[in-house]
């Protein structure tokens, strides 16, 4: 019979914590990926040997000697009582976005405080002012696409499913464009008292009061936690890219972030390169390359140029080709362009990268669809790095399809 070890191995260790402990009760792979990193900080030769061993880089928190129980309680009582974001392998700049956290939630919390009605005198001024930002958004709205023309223009393709892709967001945009006009036209009649004011048209009427956008207009939509201003800017830019591309034809560069559906497009992608060279969709996956010059970027021969995104906890330094350290009070920096090439992923780049999650908004969480597809994670995008993985890791990087503004 074997004997047992003298000691299990730290690596075997970190996974029993982290996929066996603590991994059963975390059901997101990127969180559990996090963890076991975080981990390593205590699974480790170093901690187990060095007694001068420090858990941070400022070297405040460490595994003090054996002491007496004062000598404990004194080291405890030594720490500060706020922790610097490097405790937990953050960048500075995290502090800022905890902070605005923080400050958003206490708006927020004020907001709901609030009476849905006040007392006499302001109604009238109060009904001109929602009457006047209903026609506003009313004139800036463009028509509903017309589809079938599309369709014509754009039929079913074999070797080109961005026809199918295009039709199916028209649809999905035409449906919004008709929610938002609905709820304004009737917010509008309900004002002249001609219709009733359903709980959803004045939760409608708050949200359009306090800048916010409406949920009835959010539950048709695409994610976003954009404030009204924000949101409607938004809607209009996509608006516009799509009836340009409907105008003159698939754009060279593709907007990754304009996308209603993101991984239709990306599975119309790998369609046309599948059936392109015979392969079989289930054998690709997508490989990655940072287009340094834009400028002069033409339409690739396969996949496709994608711009739009922010790269939220580092930048892109293209000196070096690699990802750096975000510059001190700057949260988000655009993304390169990035070619999305469908490959084997046998032929995938052997080069040290980080695989940076993608998200729809900054709120990286979302509901799992019945695609099985969550309604906010896109993939993992491959970056290039100089630095060990891991660092970006505890960095919390990811690149965000859409800011909060």
């Amino acid at each position: 019979m074997d004997e047992y070890p003298d000691k299990v191995p730290l690596d075997a260790l970190n996974y029993l914590a982290g996929e066996c402990n603590y991994g059963g009760r975390v059901t997101d792979d990127k969180d559990r990926r996090l963890m076991s990193v975080v981990l390593l900080n205590f699974y480790n030769e170093s901690c187990y040997n060095d007694d001068a061993y420090k858990f941070s880089p400022s070297g405040k928190y460490y595994a003090p000697a054996h002491t007496e129980f004062e000598g404990y309680l004194e080291y405890i009582n030594s720490l500060p009582n706020f922790q610097d974001p490097e405790v937990y392998g953050f960048h500075e700049n995290a502090a800022i976005t905890k902070n605005q956290n923080e400050t958003n939630d206490a708006l927020a919390t004020i907001l709901l405080t609030q009476q849905n009605a006040g007392g006499g005198g302001g109604g009238g001024n109060e009904d001109e002012i929602t009457n006047k930002l209903c026609d506003s958004l009313l004139a800036d709205l463009p028509e509903p696409f017309n589809v079938r023309e599309a369709e014509k223009k754009f039929p079913i393709s074999y070797n080109q499913s961005m026809n199918t892709v295009l039709t199916q967001e028209l649809d999905r945009f035409n449906g919004l464009i008709k929610m938002i006009v609905s709820s304004l036209k009737n917010l509008k009649k309900a004002i002249k008292g001609e219709v009733l004011l359903s709980a959803e048209l004045e939760a409608a009427l708050a949200s359009l009061k306090n800048g916010q956008t409406p949920e009835m207009w959010l539950a048709v939509s695409f994610p976003s936690l954009k404030t009204l201003g924000g949101y409607y800017k938004d809607l209009l830019e996509r608006l516009a890219w799509f009836a340009e591309w409907v105008e003159n034809g698939l754009p060279k560069v593709l907007w990754i972030t304009r996308f209603f559906f993101t991984q239709g497009f990306l599975t119309g992608t790998k369609q046309n390169y599948a059936r392109k060279y015979g392969i079989a969709i289930d054998l690709l996956d997508y490989d990655f390359e940072v287009i340094d010059n834009e400028e002069s970027v033409e339409k690739p021969e396969d996949g496709v140029n994608v711009v739009g995104m922010f790269l939220e906890g580092c930048k892109w330094n293209p000196e070096m080709g690699s990802l750096d350290e975000s510059d001190p009070k700057i949260l988000f920096i655009k993304c390169p362009m990035i070619l999305f090439v469908p490959c084997k992923t046998t032929d995938f780049k052997q080069i040290q990268q980080y695989a940076c999650p993608i998200y729809k908004t900054s709120e990286r969480k979302g509901t799992l669809m019945t695609t099985g597809h969550s309604t906010n994670f896109v993939l993992m995008l491959r970056l290039p790095s100089k630095q060990d993985p891991n660092h970006w890791i505890k960095r919390g990087v990811a690149v965000i399809m859409s800011l909060d503004d």
